[in-house]
């Protein structure tokens, strides 16, 4: 083949080809107008036909292409908008921020968007250790009418998560049983995957209609389909992760809908399974495609960019990350489980200062029966005197939860715990913020992802930060992809395609242009 027509065909794969096959050779030409009658015609690729056109029918998406929500607010208002008129779904990195804030942002979105961009959600997070604020924020999406909910941190079912399920659901004018409230469920593990996939349980649905959330008809219709028709495989990602390998996960997220699917009667068709974690190159974007998926979601790679909530200082360290520069550290939320977060580690001591405190606890030991060497260790860590930490502490705790702060009062090791939990929920409030006195504790969710990022991107535009907005970084993913994968449907009828054709450099798209 020769290399002009091969230029002519990797790099415009919207080109229908054809190929003219005989014994010993293939001809390869891009008119196939008149093409011989042993010709066979490749049909166009574009980055729109990546994916399932199901799930972007259903949301009102150009691409199938998520702009995944990073909590507290990362994934801005801002970078939502940005997300949906650049042809993406996109949601607001909710998780963790105060109802009235969420709100704000809610509003915000709203403001900047048409009615007809309505391919956006936010996030909902389980909080089992914040007795109500659940409910609180399904109350306010249901107020908002916010149709897109990303629900995360779920083990189990919630009661809360049902009800958004339930209180969207209706029948259509020939009987069809038609969602208003779409559940991407963000899993990792085959047996939440099913709770998601099967419909909501008997037993929640009753309680649910005997106090009044829902009525008998959304109880009856919520038996009948799945809690959540989008399905996100995660990863190994930034935040927290079980750190599987996207492959082995994918098959075993498709396997658990086969077996919901034969035991409930479920049309498997109706359920969309995405990938998420290490989503970052077009060979990444390609391989989730290539697997069957439904659509990718990208995170970490996201936070560098312009629209992002981190500061500029996180946005910096970030876009030197490379592939092995990341950590596991103590969650803030589940800090006492032992449950860990992924976060970069170049830059910043969080991870290791995070392992010693939740050493130290899992000690067994209070401040107070601390030797004066970590005691002075812990103070210099947390920036202030263990008393004003803990005062601090107890102020909030016995706002949101009254009996853990009782107990703590009562338990030296259960206050550590608190202050501990402290020092790591505000590392990364000291990232958004930016305080450059602090960066030693900044927690920035990031996983090997970011680097591979950073690696692809390196020599073009998009290595500064300043050009790195949603849109050119979702646009070159996915005209990467379709590329890569115009190169594998050559290979794959036998042409032989040079390596170097499954690799694909950045380009610069204008912010209005089509990709």
């Amino acid at each position: 083949m020769r290399m002009n027509v091969y230029d002519t065909i990797i790099k415009n794969p919207r080109l229908p080809v054809s190929l003219a096959l005989s014994e010993n050779e293939i001809t390869v030409c891009t008119a196939p107008a008149g093409s011989p009658s042993d010709a066979v015609t490749l049909p166009p690729i574009y980055p729109e036909w990546l994916g399932d056109r199901a799930f972007s029918g259903t949301h009102g998406s150009r691409f199938n292409y998520v702009v995944g929500e990073m909590a507290r607010g990362i994934t801005t208002p801002r970078m939502v908008v940005a997300a949906v008129r650049a042809g993406c779904v996109g949601f607001y990195g909710s998780a963790g921020l105060p109802v009235d804030e969420i709100e704000r942002g809610l509003r915000l979105i709203k403001s900047e968007l048409s009615a007809g961009q309505a391919a956006w959600g936010a996030n909902l997070i389980h909080t089992p250790q914040q007795p109500g604020y659940e409910a609180d924020v399904v109350n306010l999406f249901i107020r908002e009418d916010v149709k897109r909910v990303s629900a995360s941190a779920y083990m189990r079912l919630s009661p809360e998560i049902v009800r958004y399920t339930a209180l969207g659901l209706s029948r259509d004018h020939n009987g069809n049983i038609v969602r208003a409230h779409h559940v991407f469920a963000k899993v990792s593990r085959a047996e939440v995957a099913e709770q998601f996939m099967a419909p909501a349980p008997d037993a929640i649905l009753k309680d649910l209609v005997a106090s009044g959330a829902i009525s008998a008809e959304q109880a009856n219709l919520s038996s009948q389909v799945p809690v959540a028709a989008e399905i996100t495989a995660e990863a190994d990602s930034g935040g927290h992760t079980d750190r599987r390998a996207a492959a082995p996960l994918f098959s075993s997220i498709c396997a658990a809908r086969d077996r919901v699917a034969a035991k409930t009667g479920i049309d498997p068709n109706t359920i969309r399974i995405g990938v998420a974690g290490g989503i970052a190159t077009p060979q990444a974007v390609t391989a989730a495609f290539s697997m069957g998926a439904a659509y990718v979601l990208t995170g970490s790679i996201n936070q560098a960019a312009v629209e992002s909530g981190l500061s500029l200082a996180g946005r910096q360290l970030l876009a030197k990350a490379g592939p092995a520069d990341v950590a596991m550290a103590p969650a803030a939320d589940m800090f006492e489980q032992g449950v860990e977060v992924q976060v970069l580690k170049r830059g910043t001591l969080f991870a290791m200062r995070g392992k010693k405190l939740f050493y130290l606890y899992r000690s067994g030991a209070a401040f107070e029966t601390l030797d004066p060497k970590d005691q002075a260790w812990v103070e210099d860590v947390i920036g202030e005197p263990f008393a004003a930490a803990w005062k601090a502490t107890r102020d909030y705790i016995s706002k949101v939860n009254p009996r853990e702060a009782e107990r703590a009062e009562q338990d030296g090791n259960k206050r550590f715990a608190l202050v501990a939990r402290r020092y790591l929920f505000n590392g990364a409030q000291l990232a958004r913020d930016g305080d450059t006195a602090r960066v030693a504790d900044y927690q920035i969710w990031c996983g090997p992802a970011q680097g591979a990022f950073n690696e692809w991107v390196e020599g073009t535009f998009l290595e500064k930060i300043e050009n790195r907005t949603v849109r050119q970084i979702a646009w070159n993913l996915m005209e990467g992809a379709a590329r890569i994968t115009r190169a594998a449907q050559l290979r794959a009828v036998g042409v032989a395609v040079p390596p170097t054709a499954f690799s694909y450099a950045p380009q610069k798209f204008s912010e209005t242009e089509a990709a």
